[in-house]
């Protein structure tokens, strides 16, 4: 359900601010700014119902690529496809208003991913008890810790019947017994079939997961 062809992504590089607005506002379109190629030529195929893991250093490319699956950014050329509901894990916190209260941020993470509030509702009490933060899910999301925050990304993520499911490195932020859970969960998606992207640069947490 998931395929990159050819494809690449390039970030413009200003060394001064007001370059990127010279750029803007020129007729004649002078660049101003140096091509960052995050990707180059990027071809894979993941099959469904499988998990891919993309091991690297930071820096390598990695979490672009999820990001790019995700539709967060277009490819600057080459072609991604993506079919099926997915659900992602990307950096921490995004996507959550850190205003809202935690519950208020589950319901707007399900209706962002197309549930209906019964069908959230249905879901909210396996999102609380995965996430195990206690009291602090009715409180702003501003007031968590780093711990907490990848706590209620991961209970969303899984909680919303994904058929792909994409994870960075967030993981890495939680506590032995905590990672521990999520990989029984992530084997268990699996187990039913859900297509899982995974990115690290443990080479232990792709053994535990593959």
């Amino acid at each position: 359900p998931v395929s990159f062809r050819s494809v690449s992504k390039s970030y413009p590089i200003y060394s001064k601010p007001a370059h990127r607005l010279a750029e803007l506002v020129t007729l004649n379109r002078i660049k101003r700014h140096d091509d960052y190629w995050a990707l180059r030529d990027v071809d894979f195929e993941v099959e469904p119902g499988s998990v891919f893991c993309l091991v690297g250093e930071n820096g390598s490319g990695k979490s672009t690529t999820l990001q790019l699956a995700a539709g967060i950014f277009p490819a600057t050329t080459g072609e991604v496809e993506v079919n099926g509901r997915l659900s992602a894990l990307l950096e921490l916190g995004a996507g959550f208003n850190p205003e809202f209260s935690g519950r208020d941020n589950v319901f707007l993470a399900g209706a962002v991913q197309g549930l209906s509030s019964q069908e959230i509702r249905r879901r909210y009490s396996d999102i609380e008890q995965f996430a195990e933060i206690g009291d602090f899910i009715n409180q702003p999301v501003k007031t968590y810790s780093s711990g907490m925050l990848v706590r209620l990304a991961f209970a969303v993520a899984i909680n919303v019947d994904p058929e792909i499911l994409l994870v960075d490195e967030a993981l890495a932020v939680g506590d032995f017994y905590f990672r521990q859970r999520c990989m029984r969960k992530v084997h268990e998606l699996r187990s039913r079939g859900v297509t899982i992207l995974f990115v690290s640069h443990a080479t232990a947490d792709v053994k535990a997961i593959g």
